[in-house]
């Protein structure tokens, strides 16, 4: 008999929401054979059985969110003897999951979760006490960012988490219970019914013939994250057309002996790469971050990179861009997407970007505003490269044209600023002279 625990998929992670579970009670399973997905603030990931045998019993059903180390399946020999869970283990109460279509619209926050909030409101809060004896309250990052954005002392806030952890939950039951001190008008509290301020009922949008479903885990995180950066940073952005015909011509040439010596293909990403790692070491105040009143200057050019998956995107990080070469880099692109498509990817690969990729011109797009990706304060987008008739020395020319967006945090980057970034990328791109080979 072995028990299955939520694992914990980083230092930072303390809870994961069970998406899918790839095998039901009863079914045999191979050691390190897909037992369940998991998907926490960090990423999405497959979680292997530890042992060989039967699954006998599912504690934790999909689409629920429990803490580290809680008991989620039991693995036995087919017998039977799975038994219920042990009293002194019990699971804690699952944070909000999607709740099931109804016919009308009901609050989105778990109702187990809002019958708490006035309890947990009264409670002499532990991480009060642990704040009066100058400890730090416990919590995750992203709980942090939260009660940042809405302006909530986490000292306040009773913790239900192990040792008096604060978790997305006790912040959403802080605020539906009013005991929250009123927000800065450029982040307002949340409306009755509305989960930190990203989804209102909308009852008027029910009408004619439709269906309902959940969102689904993954899309409410995102969605989370998209509202949580758009209410925190004044997005604003700048669009440079850059003369690829360099790189392509070098990328033509090369491309069949590079598939041969390497065994993969060569793409036009790493060369933006290097010169996105070129220009933010000549301007390192792109590659900062804003942190309360305080700015962040990152000395390590680590490059998140877009990637669509299925259900969603993720953003896993290439670590020292500037050190590496273009196979390096290439095989670093080629790996992490294919990892995180196939949910393969570690915690520790989605963290700690300083800047950050969107390639939407792979599926055609020519022009775009890319959200930042936060707690940066940058990302770049790329549309497609296209030949198009230009002028080059007054002449008509055909080039190979691609339209750059740099989206920034205008609270700490001016437009001044970001259009030398954008120039020096676009020189290192329109004048590449470095081998590839």
């Amino acid at each position: 008999m072995s028990d299955v625990l939520m694992p914990q998929m980083g230092e930072s992670i303390v809870e994961g929401t069970i998406t899918k579970w790839m095998k039901q009670v009863g079914d045999s399973i191979e050691r390190d054979e897909p037992l369940f997905e998991i998907s926490t603030d960090k990423v999405d990931s497959e979680v292997p059985s530890p042992v060989g045998g039967v699954l006998e019993k599912i504690f934790v059903q999909e689409g629920e969110t429990v803490e580290i180390n809680t008991l989620v399946a039991r693995i036995g020999d087919g017998s039977g003897s799975g038994g219920d869970e042990p009293a002194a283990e019990p699971a804690p109460e699952p944070a909000a999951a999607p709740q099931p279509a109804a016919k009308e619209s009901s609050a989105p926050v778990a109702a187990a979760a809002v019958a708490k909030a006035p309890e947990q409101a009264r409670q002499p809060a532990v991480n009060g006490k642990a704040a009066e004896s100058g400890e730090r309250v416990r919590s995750s990052p992203l709980v942090r960012r939260l009660a940042k954005e809405q302006n909530i002392d986490l000292s306040r806030v009773s913790g239900t988490g192990q040792g008096g952890r604060v978790s997305k939950k006790d912040i959403e039951a802080y605020l539906k219970s009013g005991a929250g001190a009123p927000a800065a008008a450029s982040a307002p509290a949340p409306a009755s019914g509305e989960t930190l301020g990203t989804f209102r009922p909308a009852p008027a949008a029910r009408f004619g013939n439709h269906s309902v479903e959940p969102l689904p885990t993954m899309r409410k995180k995102i969605a989370e994250h998209m509202a949580l950066t758009m209410r925190l940073a004044p997005h604003v952005s700048t669009i440079h057309q850059i003369d690829c015909t360099a790189i392509a011509k070098v990328r033509a040439a090369a491309k069949e002996k590079f598939l041969e010596q390497n065994g993969t293909k060569l793409t036009f990403m790493p060369f933006f790469l290097r010169a996105s790692a070129a220009a933010l070491k000549e301007f390192p105040e792109i590659n900062a971050a804003l942190d309360g009143d305080q700015v962040v200057f990152h000395k390590d050019i680590n490059i998140g990179m877009a990637v669509a998956i299925e259900g969603g995107l993720i953003v896993p990080v290439i670590r020292a861009v500037d050190e590496k070469s273009i196979l390096g880099l290439q095989k670093s692109v080629n790996d992490l997407a294919g990892r995180a498509r196939d949910k393969k990817l570690k915690p520790d690969e989605v963290t700690q970007g300083t800047f950050s990729i969107s390639n939407y011109g792979s599926y055609g797009s020519l022009f775009a505003m890319p959200a930042i990706n936060q707690p940066q304060s940058a990302i770049l987008g790329l549309g497609a490269i296209q030949k198009t008739p230009v002028v080059v020395h007054d002449a008509i020319g055909i080039r190979s044209i691609c339209y750059a967006t740099l989206t920034f945090d205008h609270r700490i980057i001016d437009g001044a600023l970001a259009d030398q970034f954008m120039t020096h990328l676009k020189g290192v791109i329109e004048n590449w002279s470095e081998s590839v080979l």
